[in-house]
Parts: C-alpha cells; sequence; structure tokens
C-alpha cells in the first residue's frame, strides 16, 4: 500500500537520510509512461529509465544495441509519468565511454530534453574521469559494478561477481574509483552478499542491490522480470509476482476467438445513427444506385421486404451484391423469347434493369 504521508519529492538528501536511519531505498527499472505513473503513487523512491527497456519494448536482443534515442524516448514518458520520485537514466552502450566531454554532452542532453535529475553508469574505475566530468557538471551520477551487461564479452558471460578474492578487491577498487568521483551512490548488480555487504559498510554513499542479496541500503528490480515479461530469460536473483504471460494470452485468445466469431464489437460497443439521421444520409450517399435499382425508392426500413415498386431483377442484383462482398454482378433478365424464326413468341412487360455494360467492372464501397 501507498504510504499515507503527504508524499514529498525525492531527494539526495532524503536518501542520505534513509541511508543513516536504516530505512530501505526502493528502487526500480521503469520504462514507460504507466508504469511510471503507478510506481510514483505507491511510493518508489527512484524510478531509473532502464536501458533493459529496449529489450522489453524494442526488442533488442541485448543492451549494447539500445540506442541513445530510444532511452531518450523513454525518459520523456517517465518524465510525464512522474512526480516525486527521483528520475534517473541509464546512460545507453557508448554515451559516456568515448571521453568526458562526451559523456557531459550526453546526460546533459537527458538533462535538458527529458527532465532527468540524475545518471545512472556502468562500468569500472578506468571509466571514473568519465563520471567525474558529469559530476562536475552538475549532474549527479550513480557507479554501477558487478555485473555490468556492457561488458559481457569481456566478464565473459552472465556470471556473478566477486567469487575470488581478487575478483572482490577489483569490485572494491571500482565502487571506491566512483564514490572519489563523487558519485552519490553505489549500485552493485550480481555481485556475492559479501562484497555488497562490505561496499555497504565502508562506502560513505547509498549501495543499491541488483541481485547481489541483503545487506544493502536499498533494492533495485527490473519491473518486467516481477511479471515474467521476459520470457527469453530469468535471472535468478528476480522475483515473478505476478506471471503475466498466462492473462496476456488469455486475452488475446479471448479478443481474437470473438472477433472471428462476430461477436466483438456487439450492440453495447457500438454507435448508431438515429433513423432521421440514417434516412438523410442514404439519400445523400444514393445507397440504392450502388446496389444496381434505378426505381425510386422511399427510405423506409420494411424495403427489403419488398414493400416498394421495385423490379425482380432489380431485387436480384441488389442481394447479388451483398452475397459477393460488393462486387456488382452479372445479372440478366429474360427480357423476350423468340423462336428460330425470329418472331416474338413471349414479352417481360416488367423487365428494367442497367444494361451489363453500366454494370462491368463497378464495386460498391466498402461503406455501403
Amino acid at each position: 500500500m501507498a504510504d499515507s504521508k503527504p508524499r514529498r519529492k525525492v531527494t539526495l538528501n532524503q536518501l542520505n537520510k534513509k541511508m543513516r536511519e536504516g530505512e530501505q531505498i526502493v528502487q526500480m527499472a521503469i520504462y514507460d509512461y504507466r508504469s511510471a505513473v503507478i510506481a510514483d503513487r505507491l511510493g518508489i523512491d527512484i524510478l531509473c529509465v532502464s536501458d533493459t527497456g529496449g529489450m522489453i519494448l524494442f526488442g533488442h536482443k541485448s543492451t549494447v544495441t539500445v540506442t541513445f534515442d530510444e532511452v531518450m524516448m523513454m525518459a520523456k514518458a517517465i518524465d510525464r509519468g512522474s512526480q516525486y520520485g527521483l528520475r534517473m537514466v541509464d546512460m545507453p552502450y557508448w554515451s559516456f565511454h568515448v571521453s568526458p566531454e562526451q559523456a557531459v554532452e550526453n546526460a546533459g542532453r537527458f538533462v535538458h530534453e527529458a527532465n532527468a535529475e540524475v545518471m545512472k553508469c556502468e562500468g569500472n574505475q578506468h571509466h571514473a574521469k568519465n563520471l567525474e566530468a558529469i559530476v562536475k557538471a552538475g549532474i549527479p551520477v550513480q557507479g554501477h559494478v558487478g555485473i555490468t551487461p556492457m561488458r559481457m564479452p569481456q566478464l565473459g558471460g552472465f556470471f556473478a561477481q566477486g567469487k575470488t578474492a581478487d575478483r572482490a578487491k577489483e569490485l572494491v577498487d571500482d565502487a571506491w574509483a566512483m564514490v572519489d568521483a563523487g558519485c552519490f551512490s553505489i549500485m552493485c548488480e550480481v555481485t556475492t552478499q559479501e562484497v555488497n555487504e562490505y561496499l555497504a559498510d565502508v562506502l560513505p554513499v547509498p549501495v543499491i542491490s541488483l541481485g547481489a542479496g541483503q545487506g544493502a541500503h536499498g533494492v533495485h528490480i527490473i519491473t518486467s522480470d516481477l511479471f515474467h515479461l521476459y520470457e527469453e530469460h530469468t535471472p535468478r536473483h528476480s522475483k515473478i509476482y505476478t506471471d503475466m504471460i498466462p492473462i496476456i494470452e488469455d486475452v488475446f485468445s479471448k479478443y481474437r476467438d470473438e472477433v472471428k466469431d462476430k461477436i466483438y464489437p456487439g450492440p453495447e460497443h457500438t454507435v448508431f445513427m438515429s433513423d432521421e439521421e440514417l434516412k438523410k444520409f442514404a439519400k445523400d450517399m444514393k445507397w440504392e444506385k450502388k446496389f444496381c435499382i434505378s426505381s425510386k425508392l422511399k427510405p423506409v426500413r420494411s424495403l427489403s421486404l419488398g414493400s416498394q415498386s421495385i423490379s425482380l431483377i432489380e431485387m436480384t442484383n441488389a442481394y447479388a451484391t451483398i452475397a459477393s462482398g460488393g462486387i456488382v454482378p452479372f445479372i440478366y433478365g429474360v427480357k423476350e423469347i423468340t423462336d428460330r424464326n425470329n418472331e416474338v413468341i413471349y414479352t417481360c412487360l416488367l423487365y428494367t434493369s442497367p444494361s451489363p455494360r453500366d454494370q462491368r467492372g463497378s464495386r460498391m464501397p466498402a461503406s455501403a
């Protein structure tokens, strides 16, 4: 349930206060407007526009191929949907790696164009100078150590980090380098709990756990993992609270079947014209002409019962046009019968119909 207290805008000072008082910081990867509205309503502290959204929303196979513009689009959506949570942008691949100047330029764009408040940058001590440049430009940064998806080839795959003493020390050095660069927080992604706990104990800034166990000052989760929306892989550290896939499949299947069976849309989902407006519309559109009826008709509902004087061939033309999906067919009537001497032995006095030449190639509009 949402906190009953009046909501205040989340600031870095509030996050530090929570760290000192032992209150957990709740951070979530959010990348669509509606999720941002709900998360903000429920009191989530940090709404992180994660590049994993590119995998969920746009079908990327990894975060490396998620583009700057795609992250920008998600960041703008989160800005529109949030009022109180701290808006964080996970800077995408190659947006801060080249130089301090590039890092500041791109971080500034997220602030200026998407109203972002803080950045998150994954990496190690070798990226610290670029992170420091962003901080010195006035934009707070959360450092990200441990499993860093942008460096999967270098790390050798998605494996927990810090399982050996040497690797654990490297992670500690990375975290300290980022803190020394001015980062306001450190996120540990899938490190051992021991590394996570140690950093939370020694670092002067909040430490956030993503799959790194207990002991940190807060927890981060990928929103889609809560609902099993990424079927291709379910991380060990993720908890599926509700499996949305069967629910979505059930709804889609019901919709598909009702459309095929012509159940949906029903009368309750449909808007109809008044009788008076329908008469005017039928008169303006000259519907009877589209059915090859040349007789003058009055717009009454009993027309289909043959209540007015139209010829049999006109009525046949009309119904055959409906049956053929709107294509006006070639309807022939017997006008007269002659014998082999060309003497007329029968004449149909009621015959009236457009000539086949007038009918050829005609198609009734779909709206008719």
